[in-house]
């Protein structure tokens, strides 16, 4: 799959606005029409609420309100549309995708929507300095960097 320009852009403002945290966001609809969905990151209120479960803030994590996720995908099937991809930052980090972005993505084993691309953004001292794109790999059951 590859982003359209004008995503791209807008998921780098989400992550300038978003720093010193995570964002995230998820990406719907079709190669044709795409559609970027800016969610609030909800790891530090987690964290405030019980640090010894959440122990990451939002600096170094991020989670979707899983009634706002349903949401969003509900709405674009309804027009017809999937979900393309999700996103998130790591200030004053690489764009890699770590070992708890596997482990979040494959709680059951493997992801919730396999074809989605999952976008890493790095921000560094509020300037990006990368982006790349990773994809699940079913036969090795892990996720490998790809184009976007």
């Amino acid at each position: 799959m590859k982003l359209d320009s004008h995503i791209i852009e807008q998921i780098y403002k989400h992550a300038l606005d978003e720093y010193p945290f995570e964002c995230c966001g998820i990406i719907t609809g079709s190669r044709d029409r795409q559609t970027v969905h800016l969610c609030r990151n909800v790891q530090n209120s987690l964290h405030k609420e019980d640090p010894s479960r959440y122990p990451r803030d939002a600096r170094i994590a991020y989670l979707i309100d899983r009634s706002e996720f349903d949401g969003i995908v509900s709405a674009a099937k309804e027009k017809g549309g999937n979900v393309l991809a999700v996103y998130h930052s790591h200030p004053e980090h690489g764009a890699y995708f770590s070992e708890e972005d596997h482990a979040a993505q494959t709680v059951f084993g493997e992801p919730e929507f396999p074809e989605a691309v999952h976008v890493v953004v790095s921000v560094v001292n509020r300037t990006i300095r990368d982006m790349k794109c990773f994809k699940w790999d079913g036969s090795i059951k892990a996720f490998r960097e790809v184009d976007c």
